[in-house]
């Protein structure tokens, strides 16, 4: 029995400890964490400047982004024009760059290039410029300002710099804004042949296929407009409907005439077949113009 109890006691003293040394490391972390904020406003207070810069630099080296955002920006109006000024400036916008705030990163960047245009970091400034619209380009069924935005700018970075190595980047990014702005618009297009306007819908699918010429899809578009055309037809009054069906046959025509080897060509002709029979004029009415 008294074993008993003695290890009992010795098992509460151990827990005891053990919660006390938790305790204890608890209190010297967030002693720690008061420390380190202590340190950072004492920095931001300081008036020795090349020690602000030293530590702005430091943060940012070990990518400590917010602590050198704040840091660069009380130093920018103090050594503007300084020969430290430029690598200020630079990692300034890489700052808010870093922390996702790309309408200040865009307009640093832009603000770096006019002031240093001979700088040998102006063409790496400039294309980030661009990027950060990319930056900012949402899926494919918001507004896509930015993106069109993105297409400019990387046109413009490609224009300006014709002999830079990020020009392969540039052309690869444009490439993506124009297949999510062609997405965008063959969502819009589609939405009209679900509502069942099939008018308009043939008209936004034409539209779709001129705009993008080279386009993987373009057998796709062109079938869209076959279909909404026959829709249209379908569903016009009876005296509207050979014109409209003539339509159609035009579309399977020019269909089969640009895309030869599409795997759509089946369901092309079926429709063709079909607007050839609705235009047929009835027997009794073939005889009469044999007779």
């Amino acid at each position: 029995m008294r074993v008993k109890v003695i290890s009992l006691l010795i098992a509460i003293v151990v827990f005891l400890s053990s919660c006390k040394v938790w305790t204890s490391a608890q209190n010297g972390f967030g002693l720690f964490q008061n420390r380190d904020s202590t340190s950072f406003n004492r920095i931001m207070k300081s008036k020795d400047y090349d020690f602000q810069l030293r530590m702005a630099n430091r943060y940012y080296d070990k990518k400590d982004y917010n602590h050198a955002q704040q840091l660069y920006e009380q130093l920018f109006p103090i050594l503007k024009g300084g020969p430290q000024f430029e690598d200020i400036y630079y990692k300034f916008a890489f700052s808010y760059f870093n922390l996702k705030d790309y309408a200040n990163a865009e307009h640093l960047f832009k603000g770096f290039v006019e002031v240093f245009p001979n700088s040998v970091r102006a063409e790496e400034m400039d294309y980030m410029r661009a990027y950060t619209y990319y930056k900012q380009s949402p899926k494919a069924d918001l507004d896509q300002t930015n993106t069109t935005k993105t297409i400019g700018f990387m046109q413009a970075f490609i224009n300006t710099h014709p002999g830079s190595a990020r020009n392969k980047d540039a052309t690869d990014i444009i490439d993506k804004c124009r297949i999510k702005l062609e997405m965008k618009d063959f969502k819009n297009a589609q939405l009209y042949y679900d509502l069942q306007q099939y008018k308009a819908a043939g008209i936004v699918f034409n539209s779709l296929l001129n705009t993008y010429p080279d386009s993987e899809r373009g057998d796709q578009y062109k079938l869209f407009v076959i279909k909404s055309d026959y829709q249209y037809a379908t569903l016009s009054v009876e005296e509207k409907r050979p014109e409209r069906y003539q339509q159609v046959i035009t579309d399977c025509n020019d269909f089969i005439d640009r895309f030869p080897d599409s795997k759509l060509s089946k369901e092309v002709k079926d429709y063709l077949n079909l607007c050839q029979n609705n235009i047929k004029p009835p027997k009794n009415e073939q005889v009469k113009k044999t007779s």
